[in-house]
């Protein structure tokens, strides 16, 4: 049964891949829905990003892994290249711990 299921949800997922620019051209949607859902897109990835930021297990992360997410944010926003952004993070919320703050 698992094979199965596993199978199942491949052929699934592979027809969805398929069918986006299969139809695409087949089907035109409003810009007002375009951009809803550019929104929604954006949304769902900041929530996702929220979450990892802020949570581990079913608890609370701590600070210091949301300060060094915040970090990251900022040199993100400021257009700073992604290596450092990544290193500024990384090294803030290493920072934080060895300070006491988890």
């Amino acid at each position: 049964m698992p094979l199965f299921a596993i199978a199942a949800l491949a052929a699934g997922t592979l027809a969805l891949r398929l069918a986006g620019p299969t139809l695409r051209q087949r089907m035109t949607l409003p810009p007002h829905m375009e951009r809803l859902l550019t929104v929604a897109a954006t949304v769902l990835l900041v929530a996702l990003a929220a979450t990892a930021a802020l949570t581990q297990g079913h608890g609370f992360a701590g600070w210091a892994r949301p300060l060094g997410v915040l970090v990251g944010g900022v040199l993100a926003l400021r257009r700073a290249p992604f290596p450092l952004v990544i290193v500024a993070a990384a090294g803030t919320t290493a920072l934080l711990r060895l300070c006491g703050l988890s």
